[in-house]
């Protein structure tokens, strides 16, 4: 009769283990299908939870969109960097196909060499970079379309107003940007969703626009938005509303505006609208006489100072900023000289924290002016183009008298030590600048809390001279950047003219996880060194003196030069060797310490933890069984 009972209690167990494993499979296949939300991020900087701003952009898709990630795995197989980034890259992609409830579609294509595939992605815009194994090119680049809701097959993509196919890319993810992978990939997803051109508005008292009666044509920075958005020009002599379908408005070289206007970009700050604001203390290009025929004088500045003094900005248009550390080279009467009003801004002095200016590399800009708040503002400025420490402001008026010999300005230079900003954003709560028509209807007293304008104290660099030249190419005229002027300007119209969710999403923690304990250790090793070839090198230098010393000894003494000087060599050589041995210990010290923390790391993982958690599964297998034991039968 036992022997009967323990036989059915193991059939028993067995059924249980076999229904275990069967509702575990179904589980885990119900969890893939209809759970796929349901993630949890361990990282420690929360690398795969998708930010606020993206979360509404995914939830707010009105059309399925499918997207295609290019990644040449054959090229890369000797690139474990890209490849590791590919892998961050397709699972942040994977992230937000799991959020969008179906209404996103991820493909992954390997384009081989001389395929269909790689022609499909050279059309669609990817760039391929050079460097892959055996020479190979690699695609690393996304496509995304949009397809219709509904039918059979393959979807064919969705076009846009013109009739062409709405299809989109990020030509190539550059690891140097993985801070703005989630933004990049956002704004894609963003702009396939919405099917029209985004409007731009544009306020300007300079010939930005060209002049087509006399065959002048728009500036190069204006042409390059006119391909990506939809331009506006706004008179400002009526103007009493900006229309809410302009999604940026760009206010270049503002010069007595009516009050009617300056209330109208007010209230347009105010109910939402994105600002780019573009002042300079000398416009070089405005035309305006300095005297006109009523004597009407004119210095070719600009200024708000209304809306400065309500946003709680400091500018004085009476001022500009000198670099001579970041002096451009030019040519006047024939010779070449630097000119400290007119600046070469390199990666040092551009915000690479920023998603307008972190590709950036250079921005040419010339007598410009500079921004910074009022003791009792409650706005912030984040800077975006900003100078050197050597930089130093003068007034207008000299640089002007300088313009014949800009290295007048070099005279009695005193760099103030500061950072001036050139440009940069404007965040906060801003009151309206007009008060008293507060009883006007839909008067705005306050902005939102999170407002922004973007404030830019140069006009010069929308001009073609400091960013572009022209070259005729055969027959046509083509354009060839030596700056990026023009990036710039059209990053900032990208930027702004998403929606508020998209300008939310800042920059990330990257992947990348260093060995800091290897690091400080490398550092270490590295300070020795430096000490190290510091002393050797002033060695170096003495026994050269000593040598130059004995050198001009002539006649009698000369043997006796010789003999001193082959001293001196034999004792150098001698300290050299003995420094060379140093160095070679303080390198297999460090390369043993690096060693034995591989080793410490290398038991943990592969010994030490799982010997735990083997000890832990048989003590409580033990604990177990000895209760059974216990247990009256």
């Amino acid at each position: 009769m036992r022997r009967r009972f323990h036989l059915t209690r193991r059939r028993g167990l067995f059924a249980a283990l076999a229904l275990l494993v069967l509702l575990f499979t179904a589980l885990a296949l119900a969890s893939s299908r209809w759970l796929q939300v349901a993630r949890v991020d361990l990282t420690a900087d929360k690398l795969y939870t998708l930010a606020p701003g993206t979360v509404h952009i995914v939830d707010g898709l009105r059309r399925p969109i499918k997207l295609t990630l290019y990644f040449s795995e054959h090229a890369t197989r000797d690139l474990p960097q890209l490849r590791s980034y590919q892998q961050r890259v397709r699972e942040m992609l994977q992230e937000m196909v799991a959020r969008s409830r179906g209404h996103i579609r991820l493909q992954m294509i390997d384009p081989v060499p001389y395929s269909d595939d790689e022609a499909s992605a050279e059309g669609a815009g990817l760039t391929a970079a050079n460097g892959g194994s055996n020479g190979e090119r690699v695609f690393f680049g996304l496509v995304g379309n949009v397809v219709p809701a509904a039918g059979e097959g393959e979807p064919e993509p969705e076009a846009d107003e013109r009739g062409t196919e709405r299809v989109l890319s990020i030509p190539f993810f550059d690891p140097s940007r993985e801070t703005f992978l989630e933004y990049d990939i956002a704004k894609l997803l963003y702009e396939l969703n919405e099917p029209n051109k985004p409007h731009i508005g544009v306020i300007s008292s300079l010939p930005v626009s060209g002049n087509p009666v006399i065959g002048e044509p728009a500036w190069a920075a204006i042409r390059q938005l006119e391909q990506l958005f939809e331009l506006k020009t706004i008179d400002p002599a009526g103007l009493v509303r900006i229309d809410g379908d302009i999604q940026v408005l760009l206010l270049i070289h503002p010069k007595r505006l009516p009050p009617d206007a300056q209330y109208a970009i007010d209230q347009y700050v105010l109910r939402g609208g994105h600002l780019v604001v573009f002042v300079d203390p000398d416009a070089e290009l405005d035309t305006t006489p300095y005297v006109d025929s009523n004597g009407v004088t004119d210095d070719h500045d600009s200024n708000l100072p209304a809306l400065f003094a309500a946003w709680g900005v400091d500018y004085d248009p009476r001022q500009i900023v000198l670099d001579r550390s970041r002096a451009l080279q030019i040519e006047l009467g024939g010779s070449s000289l630097n000119h400290p009003a007119m600046l070469g801004l390199g990666t040092q002095e551009l915000n690479h924290s920023d998603v307008v200016t972190a590709s950036l590399q250079r921005i040419n800009v010339s007598t410009a002016g500079s921004f910074d708040l009022k003791p009792d503002a409650r706005t912030r400025l984040e800077p975006l183009l900003q100078s050197t420490a050597e930089a130093q402001r003068v007034p207008a008026q000299r640089v002007l008298e300088a313009a014949s010999d800009p290295s007048l300005l070099l005279q009695n230079y005193k760099p103030d030590g500061t950072h001036y900003v050139l440009a940069a954003r404007l965040h906060g709560e801003f009151a309206s600048a007009f008060p008293q028509r507060a009883g006007q209807p839909g008067h705005l007293a306050h902005s939102a809390p999170n407002a922004e304008v973007i404030l830019i104290a140069d006009t010069d660099l929308l001009s073609d001279r400091l960013w572009v030249e022209s070259q005729n190419f055969l027959g046509q005229t083509a354009l060839s950047a030596f700056a990026n002027n023009g990036d710039f300007i059209t990053n900032l119209a990208d930027n702004l003219s998403g929606s508020s969710a998209l300008l939310s999403i800042r920059g990330r923690s990257t992947s990348q996880r260093p060995f800091t304990r290897v690091r400080a250790l490398q550092n270490a090793a590295d300070q020795k060194f430096l000490l190290k070839k510091q002393e050797l090198e002033r060695e170096l230098a003495e026994t050269r003196r000593r040598l130059d010393e004995l050198q001009p000894a002539k006649g009698g003494r000369s043997s006796a030069a010789s003999a001193e000087q082959k001293s001196e060599v034999e004792q150098f050589q001698q300290r050299r060797l003995a420094i060379n041995k140093e160095l070679r210990d303080v390198q297999h010290q460090l390369n043993a310490e690096i060693d034995a923390l591989g080793l410490r790391l290398k038991f943990i993982n592969i010994v030490l933890v799982p010997a735990l958690v083997t000890l832990a599964g048989l003590l409580y297998g033990w604990r177990r069984t000895r209760r059974s034991r216990m247990r009256p039968t």
